[in-house]
Order: C-alpha cells, then structure tokens, then sequence
C-alpha cells in the first residue's frame, strides 16, 4: 500500500498510443513505406517511439531526422487524447486519504495542458515534464529530485506507468514501481511490485 504516487503520463494516465499510431502511419505513408500499425505499437509500448524511428528506418532505408520532420507537425495535430478510464478517480482517492501525486514524464508543457483542460492539475503535488532537462527514465535523477524537494518518504512511494523504464526508474530512486499494462503487452523485465491492467486495480493499492 502506498501514499505517494509518482505518475508516468503518456500510456499511463492518458491513451496517448492511438494518436502517435496514425501519426507514425501516417508519417510512414509520406515514405510510400506500407502500414503497420500493430507493429509499430508493439514496438512503441515494449520499448520507446525513439526504438520505433530506428527499427522502420534501418529497414527502410530512411533517415529518422526526416522522419521525425514528418512525424511530430502531424502528431501535433492532435490536441487532446483521451484518459484512461477510472484516471481522475484514482488520482482523487490519492489526495482524499492524504497522500501526494506527483507527475514525472517526457512530454513537454503540453502534459499540464491536458491536465488543466480535464481538472487533473490540481490534483498534484508537483511535476517534471522535458521542459526541466532532466535525463530520461529509467535516470532517476528527475525523480530523485522531485521526492527530495517534496521530502517524500521512500517506503510509502510508488512510481507508475507502462513500460520497464518506469519501474526501473522508481527502483534506481529505491522506491517501489507498478507496471500499468492495460492491453497485457508487456513481458516485464523490471520486476514491478504490482502488475495491474486497469485503475481501479491501482486504487486498491492506495493507502
């Protein structure tokens, strides 16, 4: 059971995949390079977006800066995705019983926009989005900093989201971590302490 909850948001607090799936698609087309949505989402959430430039563009021949060029003014396109279901509620129940969420994700300013348009924001604590320049999970220098500052006690912290480098995140901290695995992709390496499938399975874990 846990007090302090340190969010991933991309895959996490809001389904994000479908969007950068049409984007990347989309993107893939511009290159005449045919479709593969389910591939590409495999790759994005067993590993990174970054892995998925990499992978198409070793096996097609292209350069992933002009690929990147191509693929974020499309992404941007698409203004606000969806939460997940039971989100706002999980992040309530956090704060009714006393404890803190904090968010910690690679997403720029965008993330708290998406937070304040849907009434999350002031359900945190405090956040580190890219516009803070830390190193990127599973680095636990950003999340370090974050318990540090807010003087959150390890035993009762938690980091959640959706892939490994979350929970090796929370673990490099010496916090404990849970895998969010919505669609049970994942085939952990990072020994979560919890596996859960749904939010409502992260509220039970609430202390």
């Amino acid at each position: 059971m846990y007090q302090n909850f340190f969010w991933d948001l991309d895959g996490t607090l809001y389904d994000t995949y479908p969007q950068m799936v049409e984007s990347f698609d989309q993107m893939l087309v511009h290159f005449k390079v045919p479709s593969e949505r389910r591939r590409s989402y495999e790759i994005m959430r067993q590993d990174t977006l970054g892995n998925a430039f990499a992978i198409f563009a070793q096996e097609n021949d292209l350069d992933v800066n002009a690929m990147e060029a191509i693929y974020y003014p499309i992404e941007k396109q698409y203004t606000h995705p969806a939460m997940f279901t039971g989100t706002k509620s999980a992040l309530e129940t956090v704060v009714a019983r006393g404890g803190k969420n904090y968010l910690l994700t690679h997403r720029n300013q965008t993330a708290l926009d998406f937070m304040k348009t849907d009434g999350l924001l002031n359900l945190f604590s405090d956040f580190v989005t890219a516009d803070d320049s830390f190193p990127k999970k599973p680095d636990p220098t950003s999340l370090n900093h974050l318990i540090d500052t807010n003087l959150v006690p390890r035993s009762d912290a938690v980091m959640v989201g959706d892939r490994d480098m979350d929970v090796n995140a929370g673990h490099n901290a010496g916090i404990a971590g849970i895998l969010f695995d919505p669609d049970d992709l994942i085939n952990p390496q990072s020994n979560p302490e919890y596996r859960v499938h749904s939010m409502s399975e992260i509220e039970k874990l609430i202390k």
